[in-house]
Formats: structure tokens, sequence, C-alpha cells
């Protein structure tokens, strides 16, 4: 992906699924390659392991693979019932299901004009969430992190967060999210990409080297 992509507004339907399908890759051989005492690791989400962030993905993709939008589809009850539904799955079973989901969700979300954008972009910090657990290096990087951030760029700016100007350490373009600029002035931020994506996901940043001017870190977090 070129830098000029990062700033282009018109939506790319494909964007999500590849950021899904290239983190497919990378994080499925890595869980099936895991012992069983791995997935009870705990992870940055309050009361999830491992495994219970693994089910919350699986079930998540497979809603908008078989289009099942409950009234409170996505939600925290939603969440915690689609973990519980899968308590007696063998991990392998959580995995396979993630894998199926990852592979297809793409075509629906390309085809919802948007709306269902924000769900690819949960699924890839997720797995962030999961890499970290396991003390895996560079957990909110890798190969998926150009596209995921061309998608937080497009959805800040359609959601109308607040304006910032991102000046990356590991990207060669500066990178523009939220607001249209005149909204009011806009933030500066200056630190690696990474941490920007723990700041936008509200993980911790606990060690995170980087300078945040004119927004408050809560002002970010597009997840809640």
């Amino acid at each position: 992906m070129t830098s000029a992509e990062l700033y282009d507004d018109v939506r790319d339907p494909e964007l999500p699924g590849r950021l899904l399908l290239v983190e497919r890759d990378a994080l499925i051989p890595l869980l099936r390659g895991r012992p069983d005492s791995d997935f009870a690791l705990r992870t940055a989400c309050p009361g999830w392991t491992v495994r219970d962030v693994l089910a919350h993905c699986s079930a998540a993709l497979m809603r908008v693979v078989e289009s099942r939008y409950e009234k409170d589809v996505f939600s925290p009850a939603a969440n915690e019932r689609d973990i519980a539904e899968r308590d007696d799955w063998p991990h392998a079973r959580v995995v396979d299901e993630l894998e199926r989901g990852m592979s297809e969700a793409g075509a629906v979300i390309a085809k919802a004009g948007g709306v269902l954008d924000a769900v690819a972009l949960g699924e890839w910090v997720h797995a962030g969430d999961v890499r970290e657990a396991f003390g895996v290096a560079g957990a909110y990087g890798g190969s998926g992190l150009p596209h995921a951030l061309a998608l937080l760029g497009r959805i800040t700016r359609e959601r109308g967060c607040v304006p910032l100007h991102a000046d990356l350490d590991d990207v060669d373009s500066p990178l523009r999210l939220g607001g249209v600029p005149g909204d009011r002035p806009p933030a500066r931020y200056l630190g690696d990409a990474a941490t920007l994506i723990r700041l936008y996901a509200g993980r911790p940043l606990v060690g995170a080297r980087y300078e945040l001017a004119g927004a408050r870190e809560a002002e970010l977090n597009i997840f809640g």
C-alpha cells in the first residue's frame, strides 16, 4: 500500500476484506501452533482470556457472513452470550470458525456500504490483543498495519471524530484522521503507528513513548 492511499477518502469496499485476509494468514498459523494453556492467558480486554477474544471474534464474523443481526447485535451482552455458547467447543473448533469468518466476511462487508467496516478493524485489533497476550513482538503491527491505518483514517473521518494530524516514526507520510480540518484545530500526534492504534482502540499504553497535543487520549477511543 502506498502512502497516498492513507489519504484516500474514496471508500475502497475491498479494504476491510484485504485486512481480514492478511490477518488470517498471520494469525491462524500462530494459533494452531500454541499449547492449550495459552488460550487461558489474560488479554488487554477486561475479564477476557485469549479464548474469549477468539470466540467473540469468530462469532462476530459469522454473524456478518450469515447476516444475523439481532436487536442487540455487537452489544456487551451479545458478546458475552456468544462466548458462553462456545464454552464447550474445543479450541480447534473456535479457530476453524474464526478462519472461516476471516475468509468470508470481507465480501459481505464490501457490499454493506461502510456500516460494517469497523468490524474488520476491530477484528484486527483483537488479533493484536492475542499476540500481545502471547508476548509476540509488534502486537499491533505487522503486514496488516498499512491497511489498518487506511481504514482507521477513513472510519474516523466518516464519523467526524476529533481531527488529528499524525507524524508517524515508522511511516513516510503523515496521516490525517478525524473530522474535516476547520471544525476545530487538529490535534497532533508524534510517535509510532502501533501506539496510535492503541490510542484509538483504548488499549493500555504502559511504556509507550509518544506526544499528543490538542486532544485527550479518551477523545480518540473509537470503540468505547
